[in-house]
């Protein structure tokens, strides 16, 4: 008995130090690197539809994230993302030569775009990554990037660099990889399939499945349907002055759900005005998405109707986490 024990302590005793080794290897190796791609030399034709298309893409994703209080896309402390990650700062995406994109091509910002990696094989595990965006609409977002528009005009203005946790570290070296880049054209939705472009819209353009869904790491970026909690919802995020907010169920699931909660004219409301059907205004880190159309945002609510139902009663959850605060 005496032997099958120290055999189990040394077992237990190999594993511990293979995972403290790893450990100290990953804090000092810090974020993978990966091959410099091979990218193809494309060209972006800017054309002013491409802008606003991009734009309003751009209000939805690289302005929340990127513009910093002047409204220029110089990079700003993410402070919604738990401390559990970090300290995580998005990147100065002006056309500065320097400090921005300014002297990126075309195609390498849409290799970055689809997969995450830079043009030197760097990842960047912050930035989320659009594998599922149409051809048309990722080359819109390039457009309004090479644009005329106020926010991505030059400057030399930078926030400090991200601040990882060990845990996002980790994150790097396992569950989160580079995208593989797409081998055949990605289309836009057809536009008179309601449900094809609520899906579209919610997925591959709002990337709300992965606020709104069981986990922030847990998440299937190339089939989003799959990814665990698929629009259920309970992700614990950081609100207004630091005060925690549980991202909302977004199923159809009647008790809670939005089934009982919202009509399709409420829900349009709430997405694209950020106020819920008793007036209340919503949390930050959710935003007010101008930029969607009725149509767009009338889409999604039609989509979330097929998503699969889950029980997960997110407001008595927030309800618990602001009375433990007290």
């Amino acid at each position: 008995m005496k032997k099958i024990v120290k055999i189990i302590g040394i077992v237990l005793g190999s594993i511990l130090a293979l995972l403290a080794g790893f450990c100290i290897y990953v804090a000092i190796s810090g974020v993978p690197t990966y091959d410099p791609p091979t990218i193809s030399n494309l060209k972006v034709d800017v054309t002013a539809s491409r802008i606003a298309r991009g734009e309003a893409i751009a209000q939805i994703q690289c302005m929340s994230c990127h513009a910093d209080k002047d409204n220029r896309v110089t990079g700003k402390y993410l402070a919604e993302v738990p401390d559990l990650f970090g300290k995580l700062y998005s990147k100065n995406i002006t056309q500065d030569t320097e400090k921005g994109i300014g002297n990126w091509t075309d195609g390498e910002l849409i290799y970055f775009l689809r997969t995450g990696v830079r043009r030197d094989g760097s990842y960047a595990p912050v930035m989320p990554q659009y594998p599922n965006m149409a051809d048309e609409d990722i080359r819109s977002v390039v457009a309004w990037l090479r644009s005329d528009r106020f926010p991505v005009q030059a400057s030399k203005q930078e926030p400090q660099a991200s601040e990882l946790s060990l845990i996002s570290k980790v994150l790097t070296h396992t569950l989160m990889k580079p995208l593989p880049y797409p081998q055949t054209l990605v289309a836009s939705p057809d536009s008179n399939d309601t449900i094809a472009l609520g899906k579209y819209t919610a997925d591959a353009i709002g990337d709300c499945y992965s606020c709104h869904s069981g986990d922030l790491i847990d998440q299937d970026k190339v089939h989003p349907s799959t990814s665990k909690g698929y629009y259920g919802g309970g992700i614990e995020m950081v609100g207004d002055g630091g005060k925690k907010v549980i991202t909302a169920n977004l199923t159809f699931d009647q008790e809670t759900g939005i089934a009982k909660t919202y009509t399709k004219e409420q829900f349009i409301r709430a997405v694209r005005m950020g106020v819920r059907p008793d007036g209340s205004i919503l949390n930050y880190p959710m935003e007010p998405k101008l930029s969607l159309s009725d149509r767009e945002v009338g889409a999604i609510y039609d989509y979330l109707k097929t998503v699969p139902k889950i029980r997960n009663n997110v407001a008595q959850k927030n309800a618990e986490l602001q009375l433990a605060r007290k």
